[in-house]
């Protein structure tokens, strides 16, 4: 049976000041423009004001000094997103839990050590000299390679490849699809041909970092490149080898970072952001969207890239166009002047 609650039980477990009918009944928690009747959702950033009059939701928590008149019924709260959330995971059903123990379809070395309440499941393949702590995860098909180390807690989603002596800590989560170890990038030319530079360093990814789905990190030519505690990956990101990624930092979905850039602390980087090998991005940084990176950036910057309509774009690109001619006539100009300032 679906949970449902009154809106005085949500008022008393959110310690929120109720504006409505107590006796009203919710049952679900949506977004703004996501909800229908009988849901609730929050608001607590001016920026969405207009999706809150637009909103089909039964209820709002909203901020405890929130001075505009709406239908709705509402639960002031200090925190809307908080408590938003707080209900949320009351009325999702709960997570799938996998038993401990090793499925039968499943290879492990004998020489790998698992430890108590370790999930191998189906067609996992646990390779000699790996240690997986305790409470782990290893998800149907994925692969872990010879002499690597995963720590508690830690869950790897189906169809991961974690490749030969990769050092993981304790609740890292990594997505289906994922490959962390692969050979990084590096090529010399000899006698016009690309000749494979060696790959022999490894991966070392701290404790309560997120990996998200097919995102690949390389490891280091040598040395190792390395994913500091609480780095939180999205989808489809690249990490070339022997990168450093700071702690606390967020990287969006399609992001590039090439070889031997060191990534400071709490960096965020937006999607599909590229960054030139060999580079440094300080503490506190924010990169936006798309913006292409090719030197070091110091503490606090902002690099934004930003949309442009149309007609402008046209219009930048003709002046871009026209550069050259512009420069050639300065450059006359002031040899003309040059000359008539000799003659004077």
């Amino acid at each position: 049976m679906p949970v449902t609650f009154t809106l005085r039980e949500l008022a008393e477990m959110s310690d929120g000041e109720l504006v409505g009918d107590p006796k009203q009944i919710i049952k679900g928690a949506a977004s703004l423009i996501e909800a229908e009747e009988g849901d609730i959702t929050f608001f607590g950033d001016a920026r969405y004001l207009a999706l809150l009059r637009k909103t089909r939701a039964s209820a709002v928590f909203l901020p405890r000094d929130f001075s505009e008149s709406i239908p709705q019924a509402q639960i002031r709260v200090t925190n809307p997103a908080k408590a938003f959330e707080k209900l949320a995971l009351q009325l999702a059903p709960e997570p799938i839990r996998m038993a401990p123990g090793v499925h039968p379809t499943a290879v492990v070395d004998p020489s790998a050590t698992l430890a108590e309440g370790v999930s191998i499941q189906p067609h996992a393949v646990i390779e000699a000299n790996v240690s997986i702590g305790p409470n782990t995860l290893i998800g149907a098909g994925s692969y872990i390679g010879h002499e690597s180390v995963i720590g508690a807690d830690s869950l790897i989603y189906p169809n991961v490849t974690i490749r030969e002596r990769i050092i993981i800590g304790a609740r890292v989560i990594i997505h289906g699809g994922a490959v962390i170890g692969a050979d990084g990038f590096g090529f010399e030319v000899v006698d016009g041909r690309y000749v494979k530079i060696p790959q022999r360093g490894i991966v070392q990814i701290d404790d309560d970092v997120d990996i998200g789905a097919n995102s690949t990190i390389d490891r280091a030519r040598f040395g190792r490149t390395w994913i500091q505690r609480g780095v939180k990956i999205d989808n489809l990101v690249q990490i070339a080898h022997n990168v450093v990624i700071g702690e606390d930092s967020a990287i969006a979905a399609g992001v590039g970072i090439a070889g031997s850039t060191r990534i400071g602390r709490r960096v965020i980087i937006g999607g599909q952001a590229g960054l030139v090998g060999h580079i440094e991005v300080a503490d506190n940084t924010m990169i936006g969207a798309q913006t292409g990176v090719t030197k070091n950036i110091g503490p606090g910057a902002f690099l934004l890239s930003p949309a442009v309509p149309i007609e402008n774009a046209r219009e930048h690109l003709a002046w871009t166009h026209r550069l050259g001619k512009l420069y050639a006539r300065v450059k006359a100009l002031e040899e003309k002047m040059g000359r008539e300032e000799k003659q004077a």
